[in-house]
C-alpha cells in the first residue's frame, strides 16, 4: 500500500493511455471519420479524427475527443462515428476555424 501511495505521489501510478490502432475511415457528407480510441485500463475512450479532403493530398483535420468509455472496441468505434456525425451536422466547417 505504501508503495502504491509513493508511486502515485512520484508520478509512477497508472500508465498513460495508449491509442489503439486506427479503424478504417467512414465517409459522411464529404468528411472522413477515423476512430482511434484510447485504451484506458480495459476500456476504450471515444476519440479519433474528422478529416475533410482539400487540395490534392491535403486535409483539414480536427481531433475529436470525448470522455465516454466503452468496454468493447467495436462499440467504441460505432459510438465515435455516431457522435462525429452529429458533431459534423451541428458544427460543420466551423470545426476547422481557429479558436
Amino acid at each position: 500500500m505504501l508503495k502504491k501511495l509513493l508511486s502515485g505521489l512520484l508520478g509512477g501510478g497508472d500508465r498513460p493511455a495508449a491509442n489503439a490502432p486506427a479503424a478504417d475511415s467512414v465517409e459522411y457528407r464529404g468528411y472522413q471519420i477515423i476512430s482511434e480510441p484510447a485504451d484506458q485500463g480495459g476500456q476504450y475512450r471515444v476519440s479519433g479524427w474528422i478529416r475533410k479532403p482539400g487540395a490534392v493530398g491535403e486535409y483539414q483535420e480536427h481531433r475529436f475527443e470525448r470522455s465516454d468509455r466503452v468496454p468493447a472496441r467495436e462499440a467504441c468505434d460505432q459510438l465515435m462515428v455516431s457522435k462525429a456525425q452529429r458533431f459534423i451536422d451541428e458544427v460543420g466547417e466551423e470545426m476547422f476555424s481557429p479558436r
